[in-house]
């Protein structure tokens, strides 16, 4: 795990329409020092039709978000090739297997992890998807809502955020929140 943010991803449906959310805090932390409290790790892919977020070293990040971005436009936008495509050519790359970052990408339809080591993992649930040093907190506090709660998917994944700032000394509650 990483000790440098938290993205959480959400997607299904919410009063019977499909949607996908993303959020991440701001904070970027160099060993045990706040570097920067406001920085954005999570972006659009696609023409705005996927939505993704790292974890990790930035300069590996952006390794894998050209890598990625290069092999979506190549399958047009579509996220399931995109993601089997991704992890054959990591695995044939020695450099990129190494690489210290984490993705999330989502579309309505489809959540994925990505990881440094060539990994395509797809959440046990189907919907919610966390990464970084304060994930499992993120993680945790958005299964609770969303069983118990009804909140609005943004909502629910801006107070999930919000509850790991709290809690995790890596993570804080300066979020930024993309949907589609």
């Amino acid at each position: 795990m990483f000790e440098a943010t938290t993205i959480l991803g959400y997607k299904g449906e919410y009063e019977g329409k499909p949607y996908a959310v993303i959020g991440g805090d701001g904070q970027v932390t160099f060993g045990n020092c706040v570097l920067k409290n406001n920085a954005t790790k999570i972006r659009t892919l696609y023409n705005n039709h996927i939505l993704s977020g790292f974890a990790g070293s930035t300069a590996d990040a952006f390794s894998l978000f050209d890598m990625f971005e290069r092999i979506l436009e190549s399958k047009k936008g579509d996220l399931v090739k995109s993601v089997l495509d991704f992890s054959k050519e990591w695995r044939k790359d020695k450099y990129l297997r190494k690489l210290e970052a984490m993705m999330i990408v989502l579309n309505k339809e489809h959540i994925y992890i990505l990881s440094g080591t060539g990994d395509v993992v797809e959440p046990e649930d189907g919907k919610i998807a966390a990464i970084g040093s304060g994930g499992n907190y993120a993680l945790s506090a958005a299964r609770a809502l969303d069983r118990h709660t009804n909140l609005p998917p943004k909502d629910l994944v801006e107070n999930s955020l919000r509850i790991a700032g709290e809690i995790c000394i890596y993570t804080n509650t300066n979020i930024k929140i993309l949907e589609l």
